[in-house]
């Protein structure tokens, strides 16, 4: 397997489950931020031009659920995942809220907020707008987290998920410490996992930045 990344993306997720499962696997860094990822090269390999994309060497995986999903159902057993309909279901439902309703939504509207309108002059109350949807999904987020354990109960897709957007909550202004009590534990639980570690070291991250 193959991962193309970009540090500190969404693609963190799906590096911390490669690194979890202990499954052989290699990295290609490409980057959202100097534009590799539109380069012929990376758009011959994902036509989105975006990453996570996992290369099996048959064929090809986007989307961070899609890719968790399949990673769950093909080497969860090295994790003791737990692969019932139940638990399936709700960790889509998380990670499509958080792609479409946090990623494409507020961190896209004070991010890149360029997408949206073509008039600079728009891009200020854009960014309000969407520094205060941030702050209400993110309570939402806190209040569905638990005190103790992870998300579903055990280890699942969606705790990897959660690091890179409370990292991304620190990085867009928010006292992840002090507001969000749950999440910052939950944050440090992953924080005790090794392959956690171990990926955070790779790509130079820190969640605290």
């Amino acid at each position: 397997m193959k991962l193309y990344y970009s540090p500190g993306a969404c693609s963190l997720a799906v590096h911390i489950m490669l690194e979890e499962l202990g499954e052989p696997y290699q990295t290609e860094m490409v980057s959202t931020g100097n534009g590799s990822t539109r380069t012929d090269k990376h758009l011959t390999v994902n036509p989105k031009g975006q990453v996570p994309v996992l290369d099996l060497g048959n064929e090809v995986l986007t989307e961070v659920s899609a890719i968790m999903l399949y990673l769950t159902f093909t080497f969860g057993a090295n994790l003791d995942l737990d692969t019932s309909p139940n638990t399936l279901v709700r960790a889509v439902e998380w990670m499509n809220w958080l792609s479409s309703g946090v990623h494409a939504g507020p961190v896209t509207q004070c991010w890149n907020t360029d997408r949206l309108t073509e008039d600079p002059s728009h891009h200020s109350s854009i960014q309000a707008k969407g520094r205060k949807r941030l702050r209400d999904v993110y309570n939402l987020i806190e209040r569905k987290i638990p005190k103790t354990g992870y998300v579903l109960g055990g280890f699942s897709a969606v705790d990897p998920c959660l690091v890179g957007y409370f990292r991304w909550g620190n990085r867009l202004g928010l006292d992840m410490r002090t507001d969000f009590p749950n999440w910052t534990r939950h944050c440090l639980q992953m924080l005790e996992r090794p392959a956690v570690n171990t990926v955070l070291a790779e790509e130079k991250l820190s969640v605290w930045e």
